[in-house]
């Protein structure tokens, strides 16, 4: 049987063991409806309440701020969708990179005639141009602004102090979608100009189905989810107590481990690099994925020449028990390929293959990798 290597970890990440251990033994104990009034009930209020304490503890803000919801793209849509139509704006500015869950409702409103949307320029690494974002503002009504602050398939970061400033300066609203980087870089809230930031529990070794939105003081919206009040009438239906038990208690200990997880990773990632350049001919690396100030550090986008065996890597690399990526793993059934590399990359010949690193990442599952890519090229 084949060894079996999960490097995947942008897609997904596997569930910590204490998390685990925290919702099984919940689901058996505090299985009632938050909103029912008997003691039962209660009980299951206090671990919603307190994860949102927790969370809002950790990213330096109120509780209040904080609202549940069932992952990243419920979250990205809410902001969204909500702030443009409860606030009749008119104008929108995104970046081709953006990942779907951003980039498809803004098209759904652009097709609906209810916004113009603009396109900020980026490099040739995917950093977004400040001066083209301030001149979009300048030139335009109020406008909702929507800009990831990593990207999943190339890890690039963006300078979202510096995007929330020009914001502010214009009055725009400024959503960031930070499912990458939660829990995995210190995000602080009050140091941040921000109207609404995203985060889902399974990108930091938590449950699947289960995330949040914050949203500033400084901007009020509808629900997007109306037939319920939870969610202090933010979000209805009833809300998912073990999992957000188990999303606050992941995102605790990831940053807890913060330091030592990001050193780890760094390391796993730097080696697979040189094992790389050291065994594969003519391979080269997308945007500035190898350059660790400026780029996820748990993300690898690897180019590959292209050769016949090149276009089945994927498949390959599956039948021989390493789970990886071709791009985005969320547009993986979709044969278009990756809007994102197409964005990018001038050399439309070679593969794309996205790596991408956790906690449990060993050099050994490294080697296993590299060696079968280099059977593969060889």
């Amino acid at each position: 049987m084949n060894k079996r290597v999960f490097l995947d970890n942008a897609a997904t990440t596997p569930i910590a063991p204490e998390i685990i251990e925290l919702i099984s033994d919940m689901m058996k104990t505090h299985f009632a409806n938050p909103s029912s009034i008997h003691s039962y009930g209660r009980e299951s209020k206090i671990i919603v309440e307190s994860a949102r304490k927790k969370i809002a503890n950790l990213l330096n803000t109120s509780p209040g701020s904080i609202f549940f919801t069932s992952g990243g793209t419920e979250a990205d849509n809410m902001a969204i969708k909500c702030a443009i139509n409860d606030h009749k704006i008119t104008h929108a500015i995104t970046s081709k990179l953006s990942h779907h869950a951003v980039l498809y409702p803004l098209e759904d409103l652009e097709k609906e005639g209810k916004i113009k949307l603009s396109y900020i320029n980026t490099d040739e690494n995917g950093l977004i141009c400040l001066k083209h974002l301030e001149e979009l503002l300048k030139n335009n009504k109020r406008t909702f602004v929507s800009i990831m602050h990593a990207n999943n398939e190339i890890g690039t970061i963006q300078p979202i102090k510096e995007i929330g400033e020009l914001c502010l300066k214009y009055k725009a609203v400024f959503h960031c979608d930070t499912v990458q980087t939660m829990a995995h870089y210190p995000i602080d809230l009050q140091e941040l100009n921000v109207d609404f930031i995203t985060g889902s529990a399974h990108k930091f070794h938590g449950p699947k189905g289960v995330g949040f939105i914050y949203i500033s003081d400084n901007i009020t919206i509808k629900p997007f989810i109306s037939g319920g009040s939870q969610e202090r009438n933010m979000r209805a239906g009833t809300e998912n107590v073990h999992a957000i038990a188990g999303l606050s208690k992941a995102m605790e200990l990831s940053y807890e481990n913060m330091l030592n997880d990001k050193k780890h990773i760094t390391e796993i990632k730097k080696y697979m690099i040189e094992q790389l350049v050291k065994n594969i001919s003519d391979v080269k690396f997308n945007a500035n994925c190898t350059n660790f100030d400026n780029s996820l550090f748990k993300i690898l986008s690897v180019s590959f020449p292209k050769i016949s065996e090149s276009e089945m890597l994927l498949f390959n690399l599956d039948i021989h028990g390493i789970s990886c990526s071709g791009g985005s793993a969320c547009s993986a059934g979709n044969m278009s390929g990756s809007h994102v590399l197409d964005e990018i990359c001038k050399d439309k010949d070679r593969t794309g293959v996205r790596f991408s690193f956790s906690r449990y990442n060993t050099k050994e599952e490294i080697d296993y990798t590299v060696q079968k890519i280099k059977e593969i090229f060889s």
